[in-house]
């Protein structure tokens, strides 16, 4: 697993322990440290259906903390082989009660990633007063064997998403800490489709075949983590009766009126999207990648989507590729692992990391605002 674990009763006494404060009293939340957690919640529709090995939504959670508690170091990777810096985060601590609530945004990764791979941005905004839960997709993540339908299926992302945030609002010790008028989204690449999906756009899948068997076909068709696929098949016909039905609802709603915002960076599959897919969103958006971004390239994601969303900010970064928006890979990996470490030159990661950082805030500040004064 890519991160060390913290027990489940923990976190459950977390949000349980501490006397209820007062209401938000400010929009500008203080500096908070970061705690973290994992819970595998399990839906009533199993996901293992996608192929996966994992028959819950593992999801991994940040939140804030008193400032007075002091935060450990640690890193992102196998034990004894970490790849990426990690946040400092507290183990074991309670949820601040500086509020008795704090408002959520949910989390999608990138393909073939982890919710892990944002903890940069993650933590970030804990430390800012928001508590993030990100899920780790089934059949296309880094934490488990990837599958042919956890490729293709883009959709179903949306549901996981979905069915957390129903996890997270049944829980009874959960749900009285968390602002349910101030519910946010946030994806990277793959995870910036479904929190599209979210705020009520619709899938074109033809659209997104025919452009993938055009002379215009590009990188977004065929991505790289594919080839760690053990079936590498694109045969529609050896997809299960389950994957088959799905793909036949590729286009229904996934809209989900609970979630009032989303950002979305470095947003991939603009061509499944047409001219009348975000006829149905409603809710701010916001749009930020990389003008070197080669994997989702520029013109056939970012401004396609932003083409269709004319009210929605957008966002482009000089020099900064795909992978700069992961977490900052530690020195003794850079050389081995530099199709994903090393950016271009005179581009600084971290330096982009506090502009998207800023940019978050700023957007869930003004989207996601206190009720109270």
């Amino acid at each position: 697993m890519l991160r060390r674990c913290v027990a489940a009763v923990a976190f459950i006494a977390a949000f349980s322990t501490g006397a209820a404060a007062p209401a938000d009293t400010a929009d500008t939340a203080p500096q908070y440290h970061v705690g973290e957690t994992i819970r595998l919640f399990h839906p009533n529709v199993a996901r293992n259906w996608r192929g996966a090995q994992t028959e819950g939504l593992l999801t991994t959670i940040w939140y804030p903390v008193d400032a007075e508690l002091p935060e450990a170091p640690h890193d992102i990777g196998e034990p004894g082989a970490p790849i990426f810096r990690g946040h400092p985060s507290v183990n074991k601590a309670p949820l601040s009660s500086v509020h008795q609530k704090y408002p959520l945004l949910l989390l999608s990764h990138g393909t073939g990633g982890s919710a892990d791979s944002l903890d940069w941005l993650a933590s970030a905004l804990a430390a800012q007063g928001y508590v993030v839960a990100g899920v780790n997709h089934p059949g296309n993540n880094a934490l488990e064997p990837l599958t042919r339908e956890g490729f293709i299926l883009w959709w179903e992302r949306a549901t996981d998403v979905s069915e957390v945030l129903d996890a997270l609002l049944a829980d009874p010790t959960l749900r009285p800490r968390i602002d349910t008028d101030r519910v946010g989204a946030v994806g990277f690449s793959l995870g910036g489709y479904p929190v599209l999906e979210l705020a009520g756009a619709r899938t074109n899948f033809p659209a997104f075949e025919h452009f993938c068997r055009s002379p215009a076909a590009d990188a977004i068709c065929r991505p790289p983590e594919m080839e760690r696929l053990k079936d590498k098949s694109d045969a529609p016909g050896a997809l299960s009766p389950k994957a088959t039905a799905s793909l036949a609802r590729a286009g229904a709603s996934y809209r989900d009126a609970r979630i009032k915002a989303v950002f979305a960076i470095a947003p991939a599959l603009g061509e499944a999207f047409d001219n009348t897919s975000f006829t149905e969103v409603n809710i701010p958006v916001s749009l930020i990648a990389g003008a070197a971004d080669v994997t989702a390239p520029v013109e056939t994601n970012i401004r396609r989507i932003g083409g269709f969303l004319p009210k929605a900010d957008l966002v482009l970064v000089p020099g900064a590729a795909h992978d700069t928006f992961l977490d900052t890979c530690l020195p003794a990996v850079v050389d081995r692992l530099a199709n994903i470490c090393k950016d271009n030159p005179g581009v600084d990661r971290d330096a982009i990391h506090t502009q998207t950082i800023e940019r978050a805030l700023d957007f869930f500040a003004r989207t996601l605002p206190s009720k109270t004064l």
